[in-house]
């Protein structure tokens, strides 16, 4: 999958993504990011709360990672990890 995001950009935006394909991109991006150390990874889902359960069900829970959706932003989840 093609990488739409530029290593200092800490964003990745799904709008008019397919759900699949969101979630490939998501995972291919979080394993990249884990690769090269520390990150905090903000992604964008807008309204979609479907999107937004896939992401936590079938990526975030159980996961390594730390997670959370900012109160001041509905329409992103923010991923954090850091590297020991």
């Amino acid at each position: 999958m093609a990488r739409y995001t530029d290593n200092n950009i800490n964003e990745i935006d799904l709008h008019g993504v397919r759900h699949k394909e969101a979630l490939e991109w998501v995972k291919d991006e979080l394993e990249y990011r884990t690769a090269q150390g520390s990150f905090s990874l903000t992604i964008i889902t807008g309204n979609s709360s479907i999107l937004q359960k896939r992401i936590f069900e079938e990526i975030l829970e159980g996961s390594i990672y730390t997670y959370y959706i900012p109160s001041w932003n509905l329409g992103q989840i923010i991923v954090e990890w850091t590297k020991l």
